[in-house]
């Protein structure tokens, strides 16, 4: 059973002190492909360390991350650009708008997101979207990108089935991570109305950790609660959702 985490921080300093461990643990868990999302340049030097020690196993993204769009967000994006252009990457993420922290720069979250969805169709890669309380927001860019080419993740996916629906109508898969495993995350109400063929598994880490760890530090091994719990909706074993959720990051990332 090979298992894909389509979404983890393993760079984040919350792994400092023993990275190795969490990564030996997902490991053995039977997590052998982690995608590893883009926050700003700053991390840029500890994602390509992670990939180098783990060349089998790491799968890169390159992106500004909505909350990290301030007034600089124009060299953020040349950085972007150029990882892109020198560095083999899977997607360009993680990338969005974010209305939940900060507005201040809500029009260059905007400019910064449309940018980088131009820079994917370029590059032929897949984007994977933040989305915090913005959905008609980027729902608006999305319409105004839609093409053949636009494809990528609904990253920690929260919405309703309508908002799963017309993200599903625009090429999108949805990932689901901790959330699916929370008393009040509302997703076990209509995901079995959806295909599986349109999930990915992710975790988040250290973000967004399932029951029975939630409000601790997540790790790409929890995503074994997920695992179950998706198993537990469809009704279909956990090795059976594991090899249909990694075909269908195969799909995305192409590798």
């Amino acid at each position: 059973m090979i298992i894909t985490d389509t979404h983890t921080h393993l760079y984040s300093e919350a792994f400092e002190e023993d990275r190795r461990e969490v990564i030996a643990r997902a490991l053995d868990s039977g997590v052998k492909r982690f995608f590893i999302p883009a926050i700003d340049s700053s991390y840029t030097d500890a994602m390509l360390a992670l990939e180098q020690a783990y060349p089998e196993n790491m799968f890169l993204m390159m992106g500004l991350h909505p909350t990290h769009v301030k007034q600089n967000y124009r060299q953020e994006l040349a950085h972007v650009e150029k990882m892109l252009q020198q560095h083999t990457c899977y997607a360009v993420g993680e990338i969005g708008i974010d209305l939940y922290w900060d507005k201040t720069f809500l029009q260059q979250q905007r400019d910064a997101f449309q940018y980088q969805i131009q820079l994917a169709k370029r590059h032929r890669l897949p984007i994977v979207i933040h989305s915090r309380e913005s959905f008609d927001a980027i729902f608006a860019i999305l319409e105004s990108e839609k093409s053949e080419d636009l494809f990528g993740i609904f990253h920690c996916f929260t919405g309703t089935l309508e908002q799963a629906e017309r993200a599903i109508a625009y090429n999108m898969k949805l990932g689901i991570g901790g959330v699916v495993t929370f008393k009040n995350g509302k997703l076990d109400t209509f995901l079995e109305k959806i295909d599986l063929k349109h999930l990915v598994l992710e975790t988040d880490a250290p973000y967004l950790a399932p029951v029975p760890f939630r409000g601790k530090r997540n790790e790409s091994s929890y995503i074994l609660h997920i695992l179950k719990k998706i198993s537990d909706i469809y009704g279909k074993s956990e090795a059976e959702i594991a090899t249909i959720t990694t075909q269908n990051s195969k799909d995305i990332f192409g590798v």
